[in-house]
């Protein structure tokens, strides 16, 4: 066990989407690694089965900062895990760990450890949305002012890539969604592919594919477990005979090559 002698050391590791076979082993050796494991309990309760033994601190949401001064007291003499979904770097908790961090003054062994994201997990359900650039905004206006959002909304969909939106509609922010699927419609056509994919991985796994100006049909349908893909001006609907599979975005080989 580390001693004063021996400082702690501090992870933040990404979990994935949920599933366990999502993680890289780098994620599984630091949650071996840890004597303490923190986070939410919605991203402790997939992971369970690898932190038996270990001193688990559960909190909820809103308590990010209070889980990060926490870990980096404890990382001070012990090794500790801080747990985010997705990827930590990606609105998960790396920021504000590093943040509490570097105002606290201590020189700790941290290290972060990367997940699939969101983006990434529901874009491998759908097929290739994400071929080429793309751009992921969260319509979250907790910590992000909504007119800050609706900039970089029109900001985005004006270029013409593809658009990941991340909590894209919940009870507090029953509109949100609404609202960017409007600024989408200013820019992009009605039938570009627009697809949710809900509890990605995960065994209430939900795949919807439509059309922007099909959105308003399945707007009841998305809520804070969505991720929301909507198109560029490259992206159209995949499908095997008349079946529906997802969306390919093209990536420009079909202007150079033929096959």
């Amino acid at each position: 066990m580390p001693s004063h002698d021996d400082p702690g050391k501090l992870y933040i590791v990404g979990t994935g989407p949920g599933s366990t076979g999502l993680m890289t082993m780098d994620a599984i050796q630091a949650l071996k690694d840890a004597e303490y494991v923190i986070g939410n309990s919605f991203y402790l309760t997939p992971i369970a089965p690898l932190i038996e033994g270990k001193q688990v601190i559960r909190s909820a949401m809103g308590k990010e900062v209070d889980r990060a001064s926490q870990a980096v007291d404890l990382a001070r003499n012990h090794v500790v895990a801080m747990v985010s979904g997705g990827d930590p770097g990606v609105y998960g908790m790396a920021g504000i760990v590093l943040e509490i961090l570097e105002k606290s003054g201590e020189r700790i062994d941290v290290r972060i450890v990367p997940g699939v994201t969101a983006a990434n997990a529901g874009a491998s359900r759908l097929g290739s949305p994400l071929s080429g650039d793309f751009c992921v905004i969260s319509l979250s206006d907790l910590l992000t002012p909504r007119e800050v959002i609706e900039q970089r909304l029109k900001a985005a969909f004006s270029i013409g890539i593809p658009v990941v939106l991340y909590n894209p509609r919940s009870r507090g922010r029953p509109h949100n969604f609404a609202m960017a699927v409007r600024i989408a419609s200013d820019h992009l056509p009605a039938a570009t592919p627009l697809a949710i994919v809900k509890n990605a991985y995960r065994s209430e796994e939900e795949i919807i594919v439509t059309t922007l100006g099909e959105a308003a049909s399945v707007e009841e349908r998305v809520d804070m477990h969505s991720t929301v893909f909507i198109g560029g001006t490259e992206s159209r609907i995949w499908s095997m005979g008349d079946h529906v599979k997802g969306i390919i975005t093209q990536r420009g080989y079909h202007r150079k090559y033929v096959y």
